[in-house]
């Protein structure tokens, strides 16, 4: 790696980071492109090698929202109990699924869930929430974790919309709760893909300089912004994620890549 491609890296890091911190992602939806098109690494290389720095990341955002009370322990606990495993299954399928299908699917439940957030009440005020159901939970949790193996994404883009959009969760707890959940869900993946030879630790280690210093900084932004006023930022991110990644992938299709 030249030393502009590591600074290159850095940058990419940084703005993952806050964006991460800000929108209780992973931040796999910006590393991936970024080392793909930027730093021009192979496919699997550049959906694998975000998942070792979305660990640390997560873990910066996740503390800081853990100091100002906005996450769930038990949510994030059986996220976990589910994700961990489906993770693995995930990242062991990483080779043979064709994860257009999956991100086609994921677009239009984002599109979905998008409006839900931005149509939705401002529930700072509730701290005494009906706890959502278990089994509720571990469902969220399977399908992060098999999103979070298989396309090298922390599972955020599954755990927030749902969180909020369809069990009610106040927005800022649902993002502390998702960088908790995050920490574990990328774990296995990281190992398996390790394994297989899909990391590149370079580029890794390039990303996690500026991750971390992000993530810390876009927490801090969430957690100072209205609840209305974040509501709309995050659902607004996610539709035009959801847009990106419909388009894409439609595209890539068409052309029978």
């Amino acid at each position: 790696m030249t030393p502009g491609q590591a600074l290159l890296a850095v940058a990419i890091g940084l703005v993952t980071g806050v964006l991460s911190g800000l929108f209780g992602v992973g931040g796999g939806i910006v590393m991936t492109p970024g080392l793909s098109i930027l730093l021009s690494e192979a496919p699997i290389i550049a959906v694998a090698t975000p998942l070792p720095v979305i660990f640390p990341t997560a873990i910066v955002g996740a503390w800081t929202y853990r100091k100002a009370g906005e996450v769930d322990l038990r949510a994030a606990a059986l996220i976990c109990c589910s994700g961990v495993p489906s993770a693995i299954g995930g990242a062991a399928l990483s080779d043979v699924v064709d994860g257009r299908i999956l991100l086609l699917i994921t677009a239009a439940l984002l599109a979905g869930q998008s409006i839900q957030i931005l149509r939705g009440k401002d529930r700072s005020a509730e701290r005494e929430d009906t706890p959502v159901s278990a089994s509720t939970l571990l469902v969220v949790g399977l399908a992060a974790g098999l999103l979070s193996g298989l396309l090298g994404i922390g599972g955020g883009l599954v755990i927030v919309p749902v969180l909020t959009g369809v069990l009610g969760m106040p927005l800022k707890r649902t993002l502390g709760t998702s960088l908790v959940a995050i920490v574990a869900l990328v774990v296995p993946g990281t190992i398996v893909h390790s394994l297989l030879g899909h990391l590149d630790w370079k580029a890794a280690l390039g990303l996690a300089l500026g991750a971390l210093p992000g993530a810390r900084i876009g927490a801090k932004i969430a957690l100072g912004a209205r609840e209305r006023t974040l509501r709309i930022a995050v659902g607004s991110f996610l539709a035009i994620v959801a847009i990106g990644y419909g388009a894409q992938q439609v595209a890539e299709l068409a052309r029978g890549r």
